[in-house]
């Protein structure tokens, strides 16, 4: 089989396509034909070994993909053979990601994907999906899962809603019943979130954002899924309520964070912070049972027209695909493995 690998941390020069032996599916684990395998920032940072120590000799790198089930290991229902699924955290101290034409996983982390949905679908979820899904689940007062109506009355702003994750930030939560507000850096991007299906949009570098989110939102949002933590605190805690969530996946701009302790006090403010490696297995299994359900509902829609561009690399130009994101690109980088 062709897969990519790396055995020294690096620049996406150290990304190599090679030929392997497919690997064989041990107990409890299924084999994948990976047909797209999603990119996302967690992955070039692993190969470029930023908070990730490479464990293995030769990793093949990818969190994320989509294919079809060809083998399975003892302990697995047979009748899994054949079947569509997405997959999540494929790489996850594992040397084994999805930039190859077969992979192996746990079988819980092959998830059914309905015939109606794409592998660009499946293979966008994963981590923005799981991503968002926790940073909606953590409130105080909100719910611990996500299914219709488990957000409703309340609002949700989503920081960089044309980003992958707050794009699925968006989709979840518009799903599960919530008025959603995203903040946006221009007309193009707030295009883009709007057909992800956020109800506004507020161009945070115009007038006044924290009034125009206060206007639309008078009690204040009961939520804010955040990717810019250092540049973005002080509007969120303007327009926060009392006893809201910031949900924050990220400080894009890398600017320091700095809390103004009694504010936050009086606010009785949740600052909750989200990687999902340490998140814990519950939380993974209840969002790969959610997600699952929203893609049932065709809740998750990806695509240009649905507010996620999608930018497509073959699998021997996975190096190009890597630059890609790390230079910004807007929208959902994939790979194409096999057709």
């Amino acid at each position: 089989m062709k897969a990519i690998i790396y055995r020294d941390n690096g620049g996406p020069d150290v990304l190599q396509l090679v030929d392997r032996d497919p690997p064989a599916p041990a107990p409890g684990e299924v084999r994948v034909r990976v047909v797209v395998s999603g990119v996302n920032p967690a992955d070039w940072q692993a190969r470029s070994g930023a908070g990730h120590p490479k464990r293995f000799a030769e990793v093949t790198p990818h969190l994320d993909g989509a294919g079809i089930i060809d083998a399975v290991g003892e302990e697995v229902d047979q009748s899994r053979v054949g079947q569509r699924v997405w997959l999540f955290m494929a790489a996850a101290g594992r040397p084994t990601g999805t930039a190859a034409e077969f992979t192996v996983v746990p079988a819980e982390q092959a998830v059914p994907l309905p015939d109606e949905a794409s592998f660009d679908v499946g293979a966008a979820l994963g981590v923005p999906a799981f991503t968002a899904h926790r940073a909606l689940t953590v409130a105080e007062d909100g719910p611990r899962r996500l299914r219709p109506g488990a957000l409703d009355g309340g609002v949700v702003l989503a920081a960089g809603g044309a980003g992958a994750v707050g794009h699925a930030v968006i989709q979840l939560a518009r799903w599960a019943g919530a008025t959603v507000i995203s903040t946006i850096s221009g007309p193009e991007k707030a295009r883009l979130a709007t057909a992800a299906g956020a109800h506004h949009v507020i161009n945070y570098r115009e007038g006044d954002p924290a009034a125009a989110i206060r206007e639309i939102a008078p009690d204040g949002v009961d939520i804010v899924a955040e990717v810019a933590l250092g540049a973005n605190l002080a509007l969120d805690l303007a327009v926060l309520r009392t006893r809201g969530t910031i949900s924050t996946y990220a400080n894009d701009g890398g600017k320091p964070v700095e809390l103004n302790v009694l504010q936050n006090m009086v606010l009785n403010t949740r600052l909750q912070f989200l990687v999902l490696y340490t998140a814990g297995p519950q939380a993974r299994a209840a969002a790969a049972e959610d997600v699952a359900a929203a893609v049932r509902d065709g809740a998750l829609p990806v695509g240009e027209d649905h507010g996620l561009p999608l930018i497509r690399f073959p699998l021997d130009r996975t190096a190009d695909a890597h630059r890609a994101l790390e230079s910004g690109a807007v929208g959902k980088v994939l790979v194409d493995v096999t057709s």
